[in-house]
């Protein structure tokens, strides 16, 4: 049993496209939560690279043999001696890293993923998320419970969503996201008010280039391969593990509510 008001982690996840930002939308109003989104944390890195106007080759920060970036120090003295007047290097630095593999195509191994993560994670004392995309791997989940146990804290849930492959295509392909707040929208189950910009922000809303039915059949993929191994981890450690359907034959906010808290009361103190 979990006390409820003494939750400090829960992890959503699920096929990609699953469904999974309703029921993170439902976490965080119930419990208190922000959601922290592993896609989210690499475009807010990135950006904060892009807008530094730092220039040159980011292949000279790599080591190729090692499969690792070179010290910090030495990525971080580049910075300065092209940007003096930068008052803080941190996001600069961890941006330059998750652009060189935007920039190279290649899979960002554990090491540099985690990385990122904890920075962000450790923005809250490592506590009050509903972690969204992490950890994904099994090398990531072993992480993850040496990392909470170090620093005092804990993932008291893991919310599997489920749905199958062709729900998924269909559900995905009209995925349309806020390129500027990056809030999540669907042109049949969750529309703006005017079907093309934000309720929030007014911005036009955009279909990600890797909503493609061939990129979905990817991740579908991966996720068979790294992710229920991954799952498996999280289960053996004793953590309470709740299914939750995707699909629902009228998709409410209220139905979608339900759906999440009628599994995970029985679990609460």
């Amino acid at each position: 049993m979990v006390k409820r008001d003494e939750i400090n982690n829960i992890i959503v996840t699920g096929k990609s496209g699953a469904g999974k930002q309703p029921r993170i939308d439902v976490l965080v109003k119930e419990f208190g939560l922000t959601q922290l989104s592993t896609g989210n944390i690499f475009r807010e890195y990135v950006g904060a690279f892009d807008s530094s106007g730092f220039r040159g080759d980011l292949e000279r920060f790599y080591d190729a043999e090692k499969d690792t970036f070179v010290p910090d120090e030495v990525i971080e003295s580049a910075i300065r001696e092209q940007l003096p007047d930068l008052e803080d290097v941190r996001p600069v630095l961890l941006g330059l890293k998750a652009k060189y593999f935007m920039n190279s195509g290649k899979f960002v191994p554990n090491h540099s993923t985690n990385e990122l993560f904890t920075e962000y994670f450790a923005k809250q004392d490592y506590r009050g998320y509903v972690l969204d995309g992490y950890p994904r791997t099994p090398d990531q989940a072993a992480y993850l419970l040496d990392l909470v146990k170090e620093k005092g804290s804990s993932v008291d849930l893991v919310i599997i969503v489920n749905n199958s492959d062709k729900l998924i295509i269909e559900r995905t392909m009209g995925r349309r996201i806020c390129p500027s707040c990056k809030k999540v929208y669907h042109v049949q189950f969750k529309p703006s008010k005017d079907g093309v910009h934000c309720d929030d922000c007014g911005a036009e809303l955009i279909q990600r280039a890797d909503d493609t039915e061939n990129k979905i059949k990817v991740r579908l993929s991966e996720y068979y391969d790294k992710v229920i191994p991954t799952l498996d981890i999280l289960e053996e450690a004793g953590i309470p593990v709740v299914q939750v359907e995707g699909n629902l034959e009228e998709f409410t906010e209220e139905n979608v509510r339900r759906s999440v808290m009628e599994k995970i009361e029985p679990l609460l103190e």
